[in-house]
């Protein structure tokens, strides 16, 4: 190119004139310094001033034209010059032509004749500059910028013309097979948000949100008002950030060529001076260097022939003016990278330094490259989400509708001829009736790919009908014809590339016409994988090569159509094992793109032959140009890969377990990008049906037969497996469960459905978009609901009105939802046409809408056709007015609605009125709801017939917050006035004046209200108040008035209903609380309510009232003469008014409680009762707690109360009681007669005080308890006369030496007292030894308590000593171990028995010594008793050897834990050598028993005994169950030898074997009085010797044997024993059938047996018969114990077991039987029965487990009636009940012997509960009670009578689930049941306010010694408190 050329041949003038109206446009946007600097080159600046520049370019602008047009040509040529170099935005084309005549500068244009001096002046005619133009100052350009610009224009010009080349090069290539133009008129596009504030979660919005205005997608597909075209879409795009989306297929990538072949054409919105840059991401993909822009441009897109000063000059002009190019950038949803979205502005790239490819598109993208350029980016939806921030504007390609689908159906197979027009309108019926071919049709790639599918479709149609008609010849011709069309598709195909490949539009060319087409339309496939298979199968059908051969596939039908599908695909095996190889290989690597090297050569042609794959133009990074090939649509590959899941083992079970998931529609940042549609999993669920398995088995890679059959449905149960899982999973989301039922569909199983809507009952999809092919997914799975129905909820979701048409498809849909604002009138119409459609619809949801009265019209009128509909809800929509009439005009005609919502619809008053009309004509209204006009519900009744006759008083009416006039008060007050009868009627938050309120009261009493009128929030003044205020005397019916001034402002109105009460009983409430009433207003108040008022409750609290108030209240009472209670609280009252409250309840006699607290400056009560009960008998209480009582305050009150005449509580509790106040109420004391109750629990605060108030005691001799505890609760009770004894509980306060005094002198003055309790009161042992000293002086008559005093050992010594030092004591208990027990119990009268006993491990040797010494001086003493002690066997055998007994049965107890095994062998014989007192010794377990005699009562022993020592008295001897073995009894010989008169030897439950019989054999002999010998044994044997030895000691008359295993021999030996016993324990013992039956025989003849014992021993049926007949010889028994001897009662057993009762007929002397687990049942109980009443003298019997019936168990009952001496009645583990306990309130109280009764594990209720209540009444003598799982918590009546039971000591009441109340009632009853000593709660339902409760009674029960708290529900912190309170309570068995 040359360096300098000459102006253009055309004038220069001329093309300044003709070009002179754009250069005005573009001179006036240029800079005021541009303008001025070309003016300068006008002589004299044309005339224009300074100001005129800067204020109007535009004219100066036009001046410099004006002058230019004219002036010389070298002077024009310098104008255009400059023009160029200075203006910004000068059009390429206009840049060049204006360069093109102006040149450059020449030595002609510098020699220009001068001209006039230029002057520009301001307004006011001051000169800024002068300056002359001659030919040396022309303002001209610089030469060497003409130089540079002018070649930089050039090489610029060149560029575009190459692109322009290249672009109509490559558009002419896409078009050269298109079946139409692309016209961008016709394409669509639908706005889209351009970026979003959050990413959007994946979650279903909950059910919490429906109803609400649903939240807008941040993503929206838009509506179709919202569609534009695309050149519409495209204007504005010029310097922005565009951004085109499309689903695969929708032709993308043609539309970016037709953009740029329109650009080249100058027809585009980008002008042609633009450069036009197309770039594909796919071959972005490929670069792997780092790159700079001028690589960008001239390796990848320009054509690579561009020298090194070109490529600089273009890229220097591209870098000078980036708004001159626009870059579209296709397919980014294939690219490998992401963008990188700058937060903040950074610094721009360097566009020479070589970048990654990913850094150069974000430089882009972000404004960091080219600054201004125009971009546009193509991508899927998915994909939007990176771009959010950078993009500009975004739109969204609108796929094909049904016009364009069948117009292009028709230009693709009818083009051309009238026999493929037939073809063409076959094709189009079959597609439209196929859901799933139509909605891939609405993308154009896989449209032109069903097209395909049709056409092959319908010639395999037209071939079998040639075949039927003309035989093989003529198929054979029509396949050959076949043949022929298909193979010009393949070469469309091949040329049109894949879904990326390039021309995903594929709107190709058809086939010419086909002659002779079938008759009748074949079914197409009813899946997507199905069709897929179809489309395999058209390609397939494209291989000329093997068709050549007349050899085509074989087809089968699918199951619900007659689809051809390949079931033998052997020619095909390899090809496709390839191909579905190398789609999996790609999806697996997310690669589209196969190089040609990667693909089999054979496998290439195949595919391009039969049009699979088509080619790819890609260039390297070198320039190079590249081929490479992909799939013809994404989802062929898909497919393919889906087949090779399926038919081979690429994948493993446990990898397709892991990779199997469902796809969302829900997109966040964090998710995993993919190039593909993600419809794999539903083509391998598709695969997974039976209906595809031989078409697997005939491609899977393993070997035909069995073994590949095996394989394939082996991996399709798996993926159903799988499916299952999911279908059983309800965390899903909307867009998972969407997936889920296309799988499902695609499965066609049935059952799967099922399962995914028996998991949900209601399909909810939020935020997604919506196609006709998901509603059809839905409806396959909804459908298998059955008639249980289903609802689908959608919010949000963007939908085409198609979809209406499928939505009826869904038959059992019975609530359906939409919520979004996208959904409008013309989408209501469309729904309104398929609504009658839904038979099952029971709720519609057309809510958050936007939705206006033509809509609801069209609602209304649709819903008319839906009878059974229930619910309806338009709320938050623009119905107005007439919208809402129009849907209440149809409550009439719906019988079965329940609800219809209708707030938020931009209402008025007129809406809510019209609806109250509807009231009276729509009977079935149950109730109108309106919050202002934001909710609007009307609930109906399920009939009108309900309305008429039950439902009258139920029907409601709530209009809240609704600000009226009096006007418009007064048109709703007449509506209401005609309404039917209300039950309630709401008319909150109103706010109205007086005068309102006024209007409200005239119209009120109209008002037919049978419950309440509710106006809270609608009264805010006094006055308005005394207006209601009248409504109590002015409308009769109504009965409560509350109202409430202060926030939350609260009045309602009740009325009287006569379901009731009498109207004479009519009881009416005045509630003024919290009105800030003052005394003037009382009184205004009373004139409002009138005259006479018969109000019964009045609450005036939380007002300001003051005293005189409440004087004016109290002058007001004897008006009030029905009044029942009155609240004054916090009305600021003093004292003053507390007196006068005093002096009120004394003058008032229906003036019955008051309650003050705070000295009446927070709770006022006034109660009051019936004028007609006696006032004598009247129980009044005047209550003042919380406050401060001085002593004149406390004179005045007592004063006053003086005068009350009725029996009166005073309660003065939680109050402050000074000294001075507490002596000024004991002067009153005696004066006030009636006082019955005195309360100042929580007010003694001081020692002192209490000592003061207990001199009560000596000042009113009416006193009969006092209970003072410091902040605790106190009483003193009062009796009406003189009280014979008192009670004096005096606890935990702090006594010292001289409070005790203080205290005893003035208990030595007082009255008699029952009980003394000074426990916790901190005594020293000074104090007690002065309280020991004094008890002589005490008349006490039960017992003192000194526990919790932190005694020691001398304390307890002086305590001890009172058993000698005072008569009348009778027992000393004292613990001085964990639980700090003392208690002296004082006897009846004088010479009781007395008892010891002492507890804990605080004792020495010392202590012990002086106790023996002590306790050997004590009178009458009976009873000594250590328990864990801690002693050492020294000091045990010490005490024994000092004690010395002064009266016989003294009896002795060590209980230690050591004494066991040896140690207690020596200990007794230790014992028995110190003390020759000893009658009895015994160890029973680990506690040593001594029983103690007088010397002179020692029997004396014959002289002449062989043993040298002296001989003993004792006469018992015993070690039982203390792990004694024989080796420890032999110490004892020499003991047992010495005892000549010993009586009984008892070894029983020890380990004795063979060295302790030959033990037994050496005494036994030296033992001539022993009458009764004991050596039962749980493990031991009866041997011969030991037989022998007992048959030498013919004094035994008591033996047993229990537990041993006895043999023949010695059975032989002891029946010669058992003749001469009187008592026999064979009881566990085991022997052999013969030693048993002679053992049993022989008992026979024991005449003189009187008590037998044969318990859980086995008898075979000869024994039972023997034992019958014996017993029939025993008639002198009286006990007689055989438990557990049968077992349940069958045919064998129950002779046995009648046999053995009848033969205790002649037991006449009968006194103990116990028969436990015999289970012998009714018919046992009825021989039972007959036997009863010849045992006058039984005193015990036992029957549990015995399965007697509550009808046995009655008839038991009454024949126990009878038997007068019973002492115990066992009847545990039966089926008794109520009868039976009814039968116990009848008999048991005529039984005043009885015990101990057991019912436990029975079947008691609630009846058979207050029954044995009345049973125990009765029972004087009862002292155990077992009540263990009787059937019933409801045991408060028997617990209750449980008071009439004086000496009970053991109760049972586990595992019954009792509550608190009878816990509560237990602890009232402890304290009058003073010998209890266990209670059983465990399991039950008691609670820590329930064991509070005995906590607190346990004070007054000092020998109750545990309660059983196991397993209740109380937690175990509290538990562990509680038991420190008082470690009697036991909650866990590890605390025993």
């Amino acid at each position: 190119m040359d360096v300098e050329f000459g102006p253009n041949e055309e004038d220069v003038n001329f093309v300044l004139a003709q070009e002179s109206s754009e250069l005005h446009q573009i001179l006036s946007r240029q800079s005021p310094a541009v303008i001025m600097e070309l003016c300068q080159m006008m002589p004299g600046g044309a005339g224009l001033t300074i100001d005129q520049l800067l204020l109007s370019s535009s004219a100066a602008a036009a001046a410099m034209l004006d002058y230019f047009k004219s002036a010389s040509a070298a002077h024009c040529r310098r104008f255009l010059q400059s023009v160029c170099l200075l203006c910004e935005n000068i059009p390429m084309h206009l840049e060049s032509r204006l360069m093109s005549v102006a040149g450059y500068a020449t030595s002609d244009d510098t020699q220009s004749p001068p001209t006039e001096p230029v002057s520009l002046k301001h307004s006011d005619g001051c000169e800024i500059s002068s300056c002359s133009v001659t030919e040396e100052k022309l303002p001209s350009p610089p030469a060497e910028q003409l130089f540079i610009k002018r070649p930089r224009i050039d090489y610029w010009e060149q560029c575009i013309a190459a692109v322009i080349s290249m672009l109509l090069g490559r558009w002419k290539r896409l078009t050269e097979h298109l079946v139409q133009d692309v016209q961008l008129e016709n394409v669509w596009i639908s706005l889209r948000t351009a970026s979003r504030s959050r990413e959007k979660p994946d979650q279903t919005p909950g059910s919490a949100d429906r109803g609400g205005r649903t939240p807008e997608p941040d993503l929206d597909y838009g509506s179709l008002e919202s569609r534009v075209t695309l050149e519409t879409f495209l204007q504005g795009c010029a310097g922005k950030v565009t951004v085109l989306v499309g689903q695969a297929g929708s032709g993308k990538t043609l539309l970016t060529s037709c953009l740029g072949q329109q650009w080249a054409r100058r027809l585009g919105f980008i002008p042609t001076s633009y450069l036009f840059v197309l770039l594909e991401f796919r071959q972005l993909n490929l670069l792997s260097r780092p790159l700079s822009l001028s690589d960008l441009l001239f390796h990848l897109y320009l054509p690579p022939n561009w020298g090194h000063e070109e490529k600089r000059a273009i890229l220097d002009y591209l870098l000078s003016n980036p708004e001159q190019s626009c870059w579209v950038l296709d397919g980014y949803d294939e690219f490998h990278s992401k963008v990188a979205k700058q937060e903040v502005q950074r610094e721009p790239l360097d566009p020479y330094t070589p970048l990654p490819v990913a850094d150069l598109i974000s430089g882009l993208l972000n404004r960091q490259l080219l600054p201004g350029c125009t971009v546009v980016v193509t991508c899927r939806s998915r994909d939007v989400i990176d771009l959010e921030g950078i993009s500009d504007k975004v739109g969204q390609l609108v796929g094909w509708d049904q016009h364009q689908i069948k117009e292009y159906v028709g230009n693709f197979l009818v083009k051309g001829h009238s026999t493929s027009r037939a073809l063409g309108v076959q094709a189009k019926d079959l597609l439209l009736s196929n859901r799933h071919l139509l909605a891939m049709s609405s993308l154009p790639a896989l449209c032109n790919i069903c097209c395909i599918c049709l056409q092959y479709l319908l010639l395999e149609g037209k071939e079998e009908q040639t075949r039927a008609t003309s035989g093989d010849r003529g198929g054979a011709r029509g396949s050959e014809e076949r043949k022929d069309v298909m193979e010009k598709e393949v070469k469309q195909v091949q040329i049109r590339g894949g879904t990326r490949g390039g021309r995903e539009d594929v709107m190709m060319d058809g086939t010419n016409g086909r002659p002779n087409l079938p008759p009748t339309l074949p079914q197409i496939p009813c899946t997507l994988t199905q069709v897929y298979l179809t489309v395999l199968g058209a390609y397939l059908s494209h291989d000329r090569e093997k068709g050549g051969r007349n050899v085509k596939p074989k087809t089968a039908s699918f199951p619900h159509s007659t689809v051809p599908v390949l079931t033998t695909l052997g020619q095909y095996q390899y090809e496709l094992s390839e191909l579905s190889q190398l789609a999996w290989r790609g999806l697996e690597k997310g690669n589209i793109l196969f190089l040609e090297e990667h693909i089999p050569q054979e496998v290439l042609k195949f595919s391009l032959r039969i049009g699979l794959l088509s080619k790819v133009e890609l260039r390297r990074e070198d320039g190079m140009d590249l081929n490479a090939y992909c799939f013809v649509h994404l989802t062929v590959q898909e497919f393919l890969a889906a087949l090779r899941i399926m038919t081979s083992n690429d994948v493993s079970d446990a990898e397709l377990k892991k990779r199997f998931s469902l796809k969302t529609r829900w997109m966040t940042r964090s998710d995993q990008r993919t190039v593909f549609t993600d419809s794999l999993y539903q083509y391998v669920c598709g695969l997974a049906s039976s209906h595809c398995t031989q078409t697997l088995v005939q491609l899977a890679r393993t070997s035909g037969g069995t073994g590949g059959q095996t394989w394939v449905q082996k991996r399709q149960a798996l993926v159903l497996n799988l499916l299952t899982k999911l279908c059983q999973n309800n965390t899903l989301t909307g867009p998972k469960v969407l997936e889920l039922c296309h799988c499902v569909q695609e499965s066609q199983d049935h059952q799967l459905a099922k399962l995914v809507v028996d998991t949900r009952t209601n399909l909810e999809l939020r935020n997604i978009r919506l196609i006709p092919k998901d509603i059809d997914a839905l409806a396959f799975v909804a459908n298998s609901v059955g008639d249980n129905g289903i609802g689908l909820d959608f919010g949000a979701c963007s939908m085409d009105l198609e979809c209406l048409d499928v939505l009826p498809s869904c038959r059992y849909i019975r609530h359906l939802s939409f919520h979004s604002r996208k959904y409008g009138d013309k989408f209501a119409k469309k729904l309104s046409s398929t609504l009658p459609q839904f038979k099952n619809l029971r709720k519609l949801e057309f809510c958050g809408a936007s939705l206006t009265a033509t809509g609801a019209d069209s609602l209304a009128s649709a819903l008319q056709k839906c009878p059974d509909i229930t619910e309806v809800n338009l709320s938050d929509n623009n119905l107005k007015d007439v919208g809402i009439k129009h849907i209440a005009d149809i409550f009439t005609k719906l019988p079965r609605l329940v609800s219809v919502m209708l707030g938020r619809n931009n209402t008025s008053l007129a809406a809510v009125d019209f609806l109250i009309g509807q009231m009276s004509s729509c009977l079935n209204i149950q109730r109108i709801y309106a919050d202002g006009m934001k909710e609007v519900t009307v609930s109906f009744c399920q009939n009108s017939e309900m309305t008429r006759h039950k439902s009258k008083s139920k029907l409601r009416i709530s209009l809240l917050n609704q600000k009226w006039s009096k006007s418009e008060m007064q048109r709703v007050a007449k509506s209401l006035a005609c309404c039917p009868t209300l039950s309630v009627l709401d008319l909150s938050g109103g706010q109205w004046d007086v005068e309102t309120l006024k209007i409200l009261t005239q119209f009120l009493p109209k008002f037919s209200v049978t419950k309440k009128i509710i106006l809270d929030d609608s009264c805010s003044s006094v006055k308005g108040l005394v207006v209601l205020t009248a409504l109590l005397s002015d409308c009769p019916a109504v009965t409560q008035l509350l109202i409430r001034l202060q926030s939350p402002v609260q009045v309602s109105m009740l009325f009287f209903e006569e379901t009731q009460q009498p109207a004479n009983e009519i009881s009416k409430t005045l509630c003024l609380s919290c009105c800030e009433l003052r005394p003037a207003d009382l009184q205004n108040v009373w004139k409002s309510l009138g005259t006479s008022s018969d109000l019964t409750v009045l609450d005036l609290s939380s007002n300001c009232l003051g005293n005189k108030g409440l004087s004016n209240l109290v002058d007001a009472l004897p008006r009030l003469s029905n009044i029942q209670e009155i609240n004054a609280s916090n009305n600021g009252i003093g004292m003053e008014g507390v007196v006068l409250l005093a002096g009120a309840l004394c003058s008032h006699n229906n003036l019955t409680q008051i309650h003050i607290s705070d000295g009446g400056r927070k709770q006022v009560i006034l109660k009051f009762c019936s004028e007609k009960s006696d006032d004598k008998q009247q129980l009044k209480m005047f209550r003042i707690h919380n406050s401060s009582l001085l002593p004149t305050d406390m004179t005045q009150l007592c004063r006053r109360l003086i005068k009350c005449s009725s029996r009166l509580e005073l309660d003065l509790s939680h109050s402050l009681l000074r000294d001075e106040a507490i002596v000024n109420l004991l002067k009153v004391l005696p004066k006030m007669v009636s006082l019955q109750r005195l309360n100042v629990s929580h007010s003694i605060k001081s020692t002192a005080g209490a000592l003061k108030l207990i001199n009560c005691l000596t000042g009113s001799g009416r006193v009969t308890a006092v209970e003072l505890r410091p902040q605790s609760e106190s009483f003193i009770h009062f009796d009406e006369v003189k009280a014979e004894q008192a009670s004096c509980r005096f606890t935990h306060f702090s006594l010292n030496s001289e409070n005790m005094e203080l205290l005893l002198d003035i208990l030595q003055h007082g009255p008699q007292l029952s009980d003394l309790d000074l426990s916790s009161n901190q005594l020293d042992d000074e104090a007690v030894k002065h309280l020991v000293e004094s008890l002589p002086k005490l008349n006490i008559t039960r017992y003192i308590n000194l526990s919790n005093n932190r005694l020691t050992q001398q304390g307890l010594l002086d305590v001890a000593s009172t058993l000698c030092t005072c008569d009348n004591v009778s027992a000393v208990e004292v613990g001085l171990g964990a639980e700090e027990r003392c208690l002296i119990w004082f006897g009846q009268c004088g010479g009781c028995q007395k008892t010891l006993s002492i507890r804990g491990r605080s004792l020495e040797r010392h202590h012990l010594v002086r106790l023996a010494e002590m306790m050997s001086n004590c009178p009458r003493l009976t009873k000594l008793e250590f328990k864990n002690n801690e002693l050492k066997s020294e000091w045990i055998e010490h005490f024994v050897q000092v004690l010395n007994s002064s009266q016989r049965d003294c009896i002795l107890s060590f209980e230690e834990r050591w004494i066991r095994s040896v140690e207690a062998v020596r200990l007794v014989c230790r014992c028995l050598e110190l003390n020759s007192n000893i009658r009895a010794i015994r160890v029973h377990h680990n506690t040593l028993h001594l029983s103690l005699m007088k010397s002179t009562q020692q029997t004396s022993v014959s002289a002449d005994s062989a043993d040298p020592a002296p001989s003993m008295a004792t006469e018992k001897i015993g070690l039982v169950d203390c792990e004694v073995h024989d080796y420890h009894i032999a110490a004892m010989s020499s003991i047992i030898q010495r005892c000549p008169l010993l009586r009984e030897l008892d070894f029983s439950n020890n380990s004795l074997s063979l060295n302790g019989a030959e033990f037994l054999c050496s005494v036994l002999p030296s033992l001539p009085k022993l009458t009764s010998l004991s050596i039962g044994s749980k493990v031991g044997v009866m041997d011969e010797k030991l037989s022998e030895a007992l048959l030498q000691s013919t004094a035994i008359q008591s033996l047993n044997l229990s537990g041993h295993s006895i043999y023949d021999p010695a059975a032989q030996i002891i029946t010669k024993v058992l003749h001469r016993l009187r008592s026999l324990n064979l009881s566990h013992c085991r022997w052999t059938a013969t030693a048993g039956l002679l053992l049993v025989k022989t008992l026979g003849q024991c005449v003189s047996l009187e008590e037998l014992r044969l318990e859980s021993v086995h008898l075979v049926e000869n024994s039972r018969l023997t034992l019958a007949q014996a017993l029939r010889n025993t008639r002198c028994l009286r006990s007689l114990k055989l438990n557990k001897i049968a077992t349940e009662m069958g045919p064998p057993e129950t002779n046995a077991v009648l046999d053995l009762l009848s033969s205790m007929e002649e037991l006449t002397r009968m006194e103990e039987i116990e028969l436990e687990g015999w289970r012998m049942a009714d018919t046992g109980a009825e021989w039972l029965i007959r036997l009863l009443p010849i045992w006058t003298e039984l005193r015990k019997i036992s029957l549990s487990d015995n399965h007697i019936s509550d009808q046995s168990g009655e008839k038991l009952l009454e024949a126990l009636r009878i038997c007068c001496h019973l002492e115990e009645l066992h009847l545990s583990k039966n089926s008794l009940g109520d009868l039976t306990a009814a039968k116990m309130a009848l008999i048991l109280p005529s039984l005043t012997h009885l015990t101990v009764l057991d019912v436990s594990e029975n079947k008691i209720g609630c009846e058979g509960s207050v029954s044995l209540s009345k049973a125990i009444m009765g029972t004087k003598n009862l002292t155990k009670i077992n009540l263990t799982a009787v059937g019933t918590p409801e045991l408060c009546a028997v617990v209750a009578n449980l008071a009439h039971c004086p000496l009970i000591q053991d109760v049972g009441l586990g595992w019954n689930g009792c509550g608190d109340e009878v816990v509560l009632e237990l602890a009232r009853v402890m304290p009058l049941c003073q010998k209890m000593t266990r209670i059983d709660l465990e399991c039950n339902s008691v609670s820590a306010a329930g064991v509070e409760a005995l906590v607190k009674a346990l004070q007054s029960c000092p020998a109750l010694q545990l309660i059983r708290l196991w397993k209740n529900t109380v937690p175990s912190n509290e538990a562990q408190q509680l038991s420190l309170k008082d470690r009697r309570l036991n909650f866990s068995p590890t605390l025993m």
